[in-house]
């Protein structure tokens, strides 16, 4: 809602009547003049409280034009405030609008710390006792290999390497390495299957 539309919204005469007293009623005329009151103090003092505002919120419109709703109506709840001295009456709206930034600062603070405190996804600590146990389960089958199909494999696995440079570090045909890494991933396999 617009900071425009806070006198409208806040205006006596498009409120409801109390219970039991017809629309046409002796509070009409106070509505009236509360409603005068504050259209004055709009038309007075509702720039500077916007601006106000806005330094507040470090220019987000939105919440600024919140602040000064809040503050137009925390004034409507105290009319003997603003039927004081004329000198009083922004200082008093100003520090209004401090507390009611705060007000609002501390509730936006709250509920982001409670949507913070939900649990994040971490990692399973029992992945990280898998994924140890995983190792030396490979561990203890790369030690069933030879040692010519275990540099095939570590070569492949843990360095990374491609077929042709792990056959010239060896001094042997690319073939070679080939069935190498076969029969070894094979006897891994058969290895790792048994455990």
């Amino acid at each position: 809602m617009s900071v425009m539309t806070a006198t409208a919204v806040l205006r006596p005469d498009h409120a409801a009547a109390p219970a039991g007293c017809p629309r046409g009623d002796a509070a009409a005329p106070a509505r009236t003049v509360a409603a005068d009151l504050m259209s004055t103090i709009w038309r007075l003092h509702g720039t500077a409280l916007y601006r106000f505002a806005l330094n507040l919120t470090r220019g987000n419109r939105e919440r600024a034009e919140d602040i000064v709703q809040e503050t137009l109506l925390r004034a409507w709840r105290h009319p003997e405030v603003m039927e004081g001295r004329e000198e009083m009456i922004r200082p008093w709206l100003l520090t209004i609008t401090r507390h009611v930034s705060i007000d609002m600062w501390r509730a936006r603070s709250r509920n982001e710390e409670i949507i913070e405190v939900e649990p994040i996804d971490r990692p399973d600590p029992a992945e990280y006792i898998e994924q140890a146990v995983t190792g030396l389960d490979v561990r203890a089958a790369l030690a069933t290999l030879s040692p010519k199909h275990r540099q095939v494999i570590v070569g492949m696995y843990y360095y990374g390497q491609q077929v042709d440079e792990i056959a010239r570090s060896l001094g042997v045909p690319t073939g070679t390495v080939k069935s190498r890494s076969y029969y070894a991933l094979r006897q891994l396999k058969h290895v790792m299957s048994a455990t």
